[in-house]
């Protein structure tokens, strides 16, 4: 890993369209960017080494699985030392899609994905709150996502 790789504008480029569509060719990425393809390859490679680019993913849409409710759960620990238990517990549940260790008034900030308020709340009472080592939780419910977007290169 290259950690002193810097990008430049090519590499912006290629990143910006990457994102946008990861299936993008090579080809049409020299195309646009007037060099060969094997000039794309190359950064890509650069890039992914450096760490830069992790993956490629398909993103879906959770509404269209059945995944009505989004929402974001606080979790306060009993102790610091708790964290690594309680990661452990929360990666196992398929409901937790993101993670966060945090400084502020939570110890760890999730985002869950449920199909309803009764898998919420189930999830609440019988798989989250049951972890010995929180001492407590508050649940945000997110009516909408008006912004979505990956950082720009």
């Amino acid at each position: 890993m290259h950690d002193d790789y810097r990008i430049d504008n090519l590499d912006r480029s290629i990143l910006t369209a990457l994102q946008a569509d990861a299936r993008t060719p090579y080809a049409e990425l020299a195309k646009r960017n007037g060099v060969s393809p094997g000039t794309i390859h190359v950064r890509v490679e650069k890039m992914k080494q450096a760490g830069i680019i992790t993956s490629a993913q398909v993103v879906v849409d959770p509404k269209k699985l059945g995944y009505q409710v989004c929402c974001f759960i606080g979790i306060n620990l009993k102790a610091a030392g708790d964290y690594p238990a309680v990661l452990e517990k929360l990666q196992a549940l398929p409901q937790v899609v993101e993670a966060y260790y945090t400084t502020g008034h939570y110890s760890i900030f999730t985002k869950i994905l449920t199909h309803n308020i009764d898998a919420l709340h189930a999830l609440l009472v019988h798989e989250i709150q049951s972890i010995e080592q929180i001492q407590s939780t508050e649940t945000l419910l997110s009516l909408q996502q008006p912004i979505h977007r990956q950082i720009a290169p």
